[in-house]
C-alpha cells in the first residue's frame, strides 16, 4: 500500500509538471497560420549630406567680406555725392559733350572725375553757356551737378547777322570781335568745311551759342545753309550739283550787290544773261566789291590793276566764285530772270535803276541824272 501511494504521488507530480509545461507559452508551438506579419515601413527620406565645416566657414567669411566691401563703397559714395561744394558765382559750361563739360570744370578749378562724368550723364543734359550761382552759395556735390545738368544757361542767344551781299572777310571779322574768336581760324574752318569760296552761308540772322569755338560756329552756320541749297537745287534741277550751284551763287552775288531792291533782282538777272549771250563784258562794279574790298568804292585805278576774275571790266562771263553772300531772293532771281531786252542800267535820282536796251539810251539816262 505504501508503494502504491508513493507511486500515485509520483504520477500526480509528473502529471502536474506535465500540465504546467503545456500551459507555459514558451513551450506552446505556433502554426504558420496563426503568425501575423506586420509590413515594414520604408524610409523614403534621403539622409542629409554631411556638410563640410571648413567649406562653410570659407563661404561665410567671403559673404561677410563682400557685404563689408559693398557697405564701405556705398558709404564712400554717399559721402562723396553729399560733399559740400562752394561754386564760383559764374561757371562757363563748354560747348560739346559730357567729357568737354568735365574738362571745362577742371580748368575752372573744380575737382571732378569719372564719377561726376557718369552722374552728369544720368542727371540730365548740360547746355553750353553761363550758369550763375548765389554769392557764398554752398551745395552738395549731387545738387551742384544737377544744376549744371539741368539749368538753362545764359549767353546762348548771341545774335549774328550776315547782311546780304557782305563778304566773309568782313563778316568773320565782326563775328570774331563779337564772340571773342580768331578771324583767321574762322576763315580756315570755313575753307575746310564749305564747298564754296563765298556764299556758303546764307544771308540771315543766326542765334549762336557764345561758347562755340571757331570750328563749331562754322558748322552751325553752314549746316542750315547747305540744307536750304540742297532743297532749292532739288526743286529746280532735281539734284544738288555743287559745281552748277556755284555758278548760280556767283550770279546771285552780283544781283545782290547791284539791285536796289528785290523788285529789280529778276531784271538785273536778265541783263546779266543778255550781255553774256551777246558776248559782252558784264562791266559791273559790284563784282569788284569782293573780300576786303566789300565797302571800298571802285575806282578807275582798281579796274586797271585788278587781275582777278572778279574784274568784269576785263573778263568775259561770270567770275569763278561768288563775290559775297546772297539772300534766297537773289538765288531765286538768278534761276528765274525776267524776260527783257535790257543790256544797261544806271542808278537814277530816286535811288533805283533806269534800264535801257542800247548804249545811246544808256548815255541819255546818265546825262539825265546829271541835271
Amino acid at each position: 500500500m505504501a508503494k502504491e501511494i508513493k507511486s500515485n504521488n509520483v504520477q500526480r507530480k509528473r502529471k502536474s509538471i506535465s500540465n504546467t509545461t503545456k500551459t507555459t507559452p514558451k513551450q506552446k508551438k505556433s502554426t504558420p497560420s496563426t503568425i501575423k506579419r506586420v509590413p515594414r515601413k520604408r524610409n523614403n527620406t534621403i539622409p542629409n549630406k554631411i556638410k563640410n565645416p571648413q567649406k562653410e566657414v570659407k563661404k561665410n567669411k567671403f559673404l561677410r567680406v563682400f557685404v563689408a566691401f559693398i557697405s564701405i563703397v556705398f558709404t564712400i559714395f554717399v559721402l562723396y555725392i553729399f560733399e559740400s561744394i562752394q561754386p564760383k558765382e559764374k561757371i562757363n559750361i563748354k560747348y560739346g559733350g559730357i567729357t568737354q563739360v568735365i574738362d571745362g570744370l577742371k580748368q575752372q578749378g573744380y575737382k571732378v572725375n569719372i564719377i561726376d562724368r557718369y552722374m552728369l550723364a544720368i542727371l540730365g543734359t548740360p547746355r553750353a553757356g553761363i550758369i550763375y550761382f548765389d554769392k557764398n552759395e554752398t551745395l552738395s556735390r549731387i545738387s551742384f551737378l544737377y544744376k549744371i545738368a539741368n539749368t538753362k544757361t545764359k549767353g546762348i542767344d548771341s545774335r549774328i547777322t550776315l547782311i546780304p551781299g557782305e563778304t566773309l572777310d568782313i563778316f568773320f571779322e565782326n563775328v570774331a570781335n563779337q564772340m571773342n574768336l580768331n578771324k583767321e581760324i574762322l576763315m580756315e574752318e570755313y575753307t575746310k568745311q564749305s564747298s564754296y569760296k563765298e556764299a556758303g552761308i546764307v544771308s540771315d540772322t543766326y542765334f549762336a551759342n557764345t561758347n562755340m569755338n571757331e570750328k563749331k560756329l562754322v558748322e552751325f552756320l553752314l549746316k542750315p545753309s547747305e540744307q536750304k541749297y540742297d532743297k532749292l537745287a532739288t526743286k529746280y534741277f532735281n539734284k544738288y550739283d555743287k559745281e552748277k550751284w556755284n555758278k548760280i551763287l556767283t550770279k546771285a552775288s552780283i544781283i545782290q550787290k547791284e539791285a536796289a531792291n528785290k523788285k529789280e533782282m529778276p531784271i538785273i538777272s536778265s541783263v546779266i544773261d543778255n550781255r553774256i549771250a551777246k558776248n559782252m563784258r558784264l562791266q559791273m562794279d559790284g563784282t569788284l566789291n569782293y573780300g576786303k574790298y566789300s565797302h571800298i568804292a571802285v575806282t578807275p585805278e582798281r579796274i586797271k590793276n585788278d587781275n582777278t576774275t572778279f574784274n568784269t571790266y576785263k573778263n568775259y562771263g561770270l567770275p569763278d566764285s561768288p563775290a559775297g553772300s546772297v539772300s534766297m531772293e537773289a538765288i531765286d532771281a538768278a534761276i528765274n530772270p525776267s524776260k527783257t531786252d535790257y543790256l544797261y542800267f544806271v542808278k537814277n535820282k530816286d535811288g533805283v535803276h533806269t534800264f535801257t536796251k542800247d548804249f545811246k539810251s544808256h548815255r541819255n539816262a546818265i546825262e539825265e541824272n546829271k541835271k
